[in-house]
């Protein structure tokens, strides 16, 4: 779809180191969404450097008979000033990381680890596709609202219900595209399908896609369909479907 050389992927690394920190307050932010604020000293050196990344919240007990669950959340907002770190966790029924967040209240301690590691693409990108399930929101919001002023992006996103959907405060040039489906279809990629179908891709676009795995891979495949080259895509599986905390971070051929 463009002669013009691909965007570079940097990747960069930390030292995943381990913090101790405090909830600060808890929101439901829609239905289907709950933030926490994280906060603590252990933020004093927190970095992180692009709207995906992640780091790992550690659920249960740590001991010698028991070692604690672990989950992978997207850092929403960071404030180095205050140091406080916002998580947003999709709130469905089974999984212990919401459950957590479901009922955790100001003053209980949690320890979250990363993250890890950073891509930081750069290059000629031009306009930015950025397509999601509700997992992905996080990740999506964050990159809208971090982009410089006058860029443009357009963001398709599936949520369980019209309620969930959210605003950002932004200085980019943002079109939103939202469909309402529920959880129980988050693994059909058909709804996503047909609305990518009726975005235009323009020279100089760049897709950042995560959703279920299968979604994530049927999305991607469509747009290589439609003319994009693949190094023009970034497609990660979030999650896969029932497989307990199971993703796949590239789905790069």
């Amino acid at each position: 779809m463009t002669d013009t050389p691909a965007p570079h992927l940097q990747r960069f690394r930390q030292d995943p180191k381990r913090r101790n920190l405090t909830v600060r307050s808890v929101t439901q932010l829609t239905p289907a969404m709950i933030r926490v604020v994280l906060a603590g000293d252990d933020l004093a050196d927190f970095q992180s450097l692009a709207p995906d990344d992640h780091v790992k919240l550690f659920l249960g007990p740590d001991t010698a008979e028991a070692r604690p669950q672990m989950r992978d959340y997207t850092p929403r907002r960071f404030d180095p000033v205050r140091r406080e770190l916002t998580l947003d966790f999709v709130d469905h029924p089974g999984g212990p990381a919401a459950d957590w967040a479901r009922a955790a209240q100001p003053g209980d301690v949690a320890s979250i680890g990363g993250p890890r590691g950073s891509t930081v693409i750069t290059g000629p990108v031009t306009h930015w596709l950025l397509i999601g399930d509700e997992t992905a929101l996080p990740a999506i919001g964050r990159w809208i609202e971090e982009l410089p002023a006058g860029t443009p992006v357009t963001s398709l996103v599936a949520v369980p219900s019209e309620a969930d959907r959210q605003g950002f405060e932004t200085v980019a040039r943002h079109k939103a595209h939202w469909i309402a489906r529920p959880l129980a279809k988050a693994a059909d990629p058909g709804s996503l399908l047909a609305a990518l179908s009726g975005i235009e891709l323009r020279p100089g676009i760049f897709a950042w896609i995560a959703a279920e795995a299968g979604v994530a891979k049927a999305l991607r495949a469509a747009l290589i369909a439609r003319g994009m080259a693949p190094n023009w895509i970034k497609a990660s599986g979030y999650w896969v479907q029932g497989q307990a905390d199971a993703s796949v971070k590239s789905l790069d051929d």
